[in-house]
């Protein structure tokens, strides 16, 4: 059997389960099924964030979201979605 060193915050985990200060969670399929969705609900979040665009910049977002017929604010969403998407 392979041996690792064990940081600080695990050593002090093993001393807790080897304490008993640990039990296992009743019905672990649900348990895990809502902690996956608490999860996915945090990830989805949306969160607002401030940005310095130049006049320019933001008047051509502006003028390009009107033809869309879309708010500036969801243009500018998609865009970074779909940067960062990649």
């Amino acid at each position: 059997m392979k041996y690792f060193e064990l940081d600080q915050e695990e050593q002090e985990l093993l001393a807790e389960i080897e304490r008993g200060e640990w039990r296992s969670v009743k019905n672990l399929a649900r348990r895990k099924r809502e902690l996956m969705q608490i999860a996915k609900n945090t990830l989805n979040k949306n969160r607002n964030i401030n940005i310095r665009l130049s006049e320019r910049d933001l008047q051509k977002l502006k003028a390009k979201a009107a033809r869309e017929g879309i708010p500036y604010q969801t243009l500018a969403a998609s865009v970074i979605h779909r940067a960062t998407a990649e």
